[in-house]
């Protein structure tokens, strides 16, 4: 923005402000101080000088010493503002009072010089609030780029403290601490993995997630990655779990794999594990969240997906190979009889269907295993093989099962 001349008295109005500059400047910033809460916080040598760089540059304006604006005063005052934490309404009103107080100290001289300087100085006055919001302008602009700048770096930080976490640090490293410390968490309390997989390319797969969780008062740290994202999630107690999940089902858009609840972040990586394989055991394409439990059959599935998608397949290989009805039908008949510990009148309760239907069908399962069911290795083996499939479902999948269903025959 660039002007002409400005009139003799404008320029006298100006220069008598430019004369007591130190005066005015500690004024204002009195004021800021005691009007404005988060202003104490700005050390007085930083105010004075923001101040007088911003003022100086409006009075040399109208002085006629600058002939254009010169923004570089309001954009070096929005970074600063932002670095230090100053919300951007409380920096947008600290400018209107500066330019306000200003103002007024202008209007009274023009009073005290007579009618041709207030004449002057109302010609002037459009040009002097152009220059305001010019001012406010830079200063939201530099504001909000420094902010942008100052949330990827913290993204990008806290990401990399996420990446360390998952690597997990050396045995009697004190990493684990120093990565709590800076991301403000405890080092021991409750938390929780999760991955989510996003639905459609270039979608955050839990969007909505933080909001839902501050409510909560339950904090977290991400580490964004092609496809998908993987979080740890400190929940404010044990008790809060429930609720953090519930969270996280309501922001799911594609699958979602969730650890069991640990007690100390040195676990992450073994947590980011159960959070995978959950993932995993959900159907590709779907939209779901799963979580395991911290069981010895879960771990030992997670230890070697494949071996155990093998001794399922020896174990129960040729039902899998049957039509999914019948299929289920047998699976689910087995997980009853042995939830019942061998009582076919248990577990037609469960079923609700007769006992001798129950005794039926586990006959015809028997024709499938490895030996009858009154040798304890072969219900103990049938036990295992039906709680595997019944925790992770993608040991049933079409493909596996043609392959090694086939095997088992062998």
């Amino acid at each position: 923005m660039h002007q002409a001349a400005p009139a003799p008295a404008v320029v006298g109005l100006a220069n008598i402000i430019i004369a007591r500059l130190d005066t005015h400047v500690s004024g204002l910033a009195n004021r800021l101080v005691t009007e404005i809460d988060h202003y104490r916080n700005v050390a007085p040598d930083d105010l004075r000088g923001s101040l007088r760089s911003n003022i100086g540059f409006v009075l040399a304006y109208l002085s006629g010493s600058a002939t254009a604006v010169d923004l570089a005063a309001a954009t070096a005052t929005g970074r600063l503002r932002a670095e230090q934490g100053v919300p951007l309404p409380e920096v947008l009103r600290a400018y209107r009072l500066g330019f306000l107080q200003l103002w007024e100290e202008l209007v009274e001289e023009a009073g005290t010089s007579g009618p041709p300087a207030q004449a002057a100085l109302l010609v002037a006055a459009t040009g002097f609030w152009e220059v305001s919001d010019l001012y406010s302008q830079a200063l939201t602009a530099a504001y909000r780029d420094a902010l942008a700048e100052r949330l990827v770096e913290t993204d990008r930080r806290r990401s990399a403290l996420v990446a360390a976490l998952v690597d997990g640090p050396p045995p009697g490293d004190d990493t684990a601490w120093e990565i709590a410390h800076m991301l403000d968490f405890p080092y021991r309390g409750t938390f929780i993995v999760v991955t989510a997989e996003a639905a459609t390319t270039g979608t955050p797969p839990l969007p909505g997630l933080d909001a839902r969780l501050r409510a909560l008062d339950a904090g977290s740290a991400w580490r964004a990655q092609p496809g998908h994202e993987m979080g740890v999630l400190s929940c404010p107690a044990r008790r809060a779990v429930p609720q953090v999940l519930d969270a996280v089902r309501a922001a799911a858009t594609g699958r979602v794999g969730i650890s069991p609840a640990y007690d100390s972040l040195d676990q992450t990586p073994r947590a980011l594990r159960y959070a995978q394989v959950a993932l995993e055991s959900l159907p590709a394409g779907s939209a779901g969240v799963r979580q395991l439990d911290d069981t010895p059959l879960t771990e030992l599935v997670m230890t070697n997906l494949e071996t155990t998608r093998r001794a399922v397949n020896r174990i129960l290989g040729g039902v899998l190979s049957l039509p999914e009805s019948d299929r289920t039908t047998l699976l689910a008949t087995a997980r009853a009889w042995l939830d019942a510990h061998g009582s076919a009148a248990e577990a037609s309760r469960a079923l609700y269907c007769h006992q001798n239907t129950v005794r039926y069908r586990m006959h015809r399962l028997e024709e499938y295993l490895r030996g009858p069911l009154d040798d304890p290795k072969v219900v103990a083996e049938l036990a295992m093989a039906v709680d595997a499939v019944g925790t992770f479902p993608m040991l049933l999948s079409d493909r596996q099962r043609g392959t090694e269903a086939s095997e088992s025959r062998v």
